[in-house]
């Protein structure tokens, strides 16, 4: 098995879990939540590269804002 063909195939799984635990955190309020939300982020984009999947783009793009903006504002007293 290809590198690629294994990105495409275990990435969901940890894609999966990674959004599961990130919005756990956030309905907790854990300040950390969004910097995993980004970490999540990084991940999708190897696995759009991997997969081809360019339609996910600009989800992509705007989460990254979306969670930049977010850690930024949950950082803030």
């Amino acid at each position: 098995m290809s590198t690629r063909q294994l990105l495409v195939e275990v990435l969901p799984w940890v894609l999966s879990l990674n959004t599961i635990v990130m919005n756990i955190l956030v309905g907790n309020k854990h300040r950390k939540s969004w910097a995993l939300g980004l970490v999540g982020q990084v991940l999708w984009l190897v696995w759009i590269v991997a997969d081809e999947a360019w339609g996910l783009i600009p989800l992509n793009l705007a989460l990254w804002a979306i969670y930049i903006r977010n850690h930024i504002k949950w950082r803030k007293p």
